[in-house]
């Protein structure tokens, strides 16, 4: 089952994810649907990407082609940022770290550029969207496909079980708007949320190269804990605010499947939150080596 929903994401990822994001944003305007008269899309076209039989078309050296990218990051990265002393003995987060980081970075900052640049695919998060912001979700899901298979095969089960769930409910949601080309605004908005991970990952690198107890360090943590309540608690409310007011224009599959995301990743990161307050500003050294360890 994992091996088909592999392909079939993949056949959805090998389209149109190369170029500069800027370039990428920039162009198709407000990305609007192709349809008939009645402003039913056609099944051939929507959103003026190629329909489901040009997917079938596609290459197929390109159907894992961001799965394999993002893995070629993580080989390299130890090469490009070798590892302190104090986290020689865990080389693989290291790398694992510094991926999820790359991957905060282009993938917050094209969210946040793509709402700025096209204020208006706010009003509609389902059936518009730049060309741009397409490819930034499917992006993504490589990324997620990428380090949930990092985990699996290099982490013990019971210290990364959560953030395998995590990555699994992202992979069904984002996967749904990149194959079906819609709700890829409602997806964009979701990444919002990794601009705090860009410090929550920040905050791990500083932790295990043993720079816990600097300037740097407390003010990423201060910083961290701001765009948390910002880009991560803010942004799931809204979220969950528009999938209720909405859920009479969402198809009770769709509306499910989202209904049942939010109801997973609330309390998931009400629970992290809570993790930080207490590590970073309550913390004990205790707390800090085991966080370490892990």
């Amino acid at each position: 089952m994992a091996s088909m929903m592999a392909s079939r994401i993949g056949d959805a990822l090998g389209r149109r994810t190369t170029g500069c994001m800027g370039e990428a944003f920039s162009r198709g305007g407000g990305g609007t649907s192709g349809g008939d008269e009645e402003g039913v899309p056609n099944s051939s076209t929507v959103m003026g990407h190629p329909g489901p039989s040009s997917v079938a078309r596609s290459q197929p050296a390109f159907r894992l082609a961001l799965v394999s990218a993002f893995r070629l990051l993580n080989r390299g990265l130890e090469r490009l940022v070798p590892p302190p002393p104090s986290a020689r003995r865990n080389r693989w987060k290291w790398r694992n770290i510094w991926t999820s980081l790359a991957h905060s970075v282009l993938s917050g900052g094209g969210a946040l550029a793509g709402f700025c640049l096209h204020p208006g695919m706010s009003e509609d998060l389902v059936g518009t969207h730049p060309p741009g912001a397409h490819s930034l979700v499917a992006v993504s899901v490589g990324y997620f496909l990428e380090d949930f298979v990092d985990m699996l095969c290099n982490q013990k089960l019971h210290q990364s079980w959560e953030l395998l769930f995590h990555h699994s409910v992202v992979i069904v949601c984002f996967g749904i708007a990149v194959l079906l080309h819609q709700y890829v605004g409602f997806a964009l908005v979701a990444l919002l949320v990794e601009i705090n991970s860009i410090f929550l990952h920040l905050r791990q690198i500083l932790l295990m190269a043993n720079l816990v107890h600097t300037t740097c360090y407390r003010l990423n943590s201060i910083i961290n804990l701001g765009t948390y309540v910002v880009f991560r608690i803010a942004t799931l409310a809204w979220m969950t605010r528009w999938l209720f007011l909405n859920r009479e224009n969402v198809p009770p599959a769709t509306y499910a499947v989202g209904t049942v995301g939010m109801a997973i990743m609330t309390p998931m990161n009400i629970i992290l939150f809570y993790r930080l307050l207490r590590s970073d500003f309550f913390k004990s050294s205790r707390d800090v080596q085991r966080e370490k360890e892990q």
